[in-house]
């Protein structure tokens, strides 16, 4: 679903991933900085690969995906993936 957001300013997409209760999945550290800010309702899968092809990125989320599920099931808001 496309929000209107794909050129806005990070602090946009965090603000809107707050209102809304969503999660974003990023590479951009920037990201980590607003959801370490208090409070927040906003989620955060910040993505640590390296430079990696499309079917390698989506073969990497498909076996960490129980722990990743696990993770926002236990209310984490800030899930690291490397």
């Amino acid at each position: 679903m496309d929000v209107g957001l794909g050129k806005a300013p990070d602090v946009d997409v965090w603000r809107y991933a707050c209102e809304t209760r969503r999660i974003v999945i990023t590479k951009d550290e920037d990201f980590l900085h607003l959801a370490n800010r208090q409070p927040q309702t906003g989620g955060l899968i910040w993505v640590r690969l390296g430079n990696c092809r499309t079917p390698n990125l989506l073969a990497e989320f498909e076996r960490l995906w129980p722990r990743i599920q696990a993770s926002i099931e236990a209310g984490d808001r800030v899930i690291e993936i490397r």
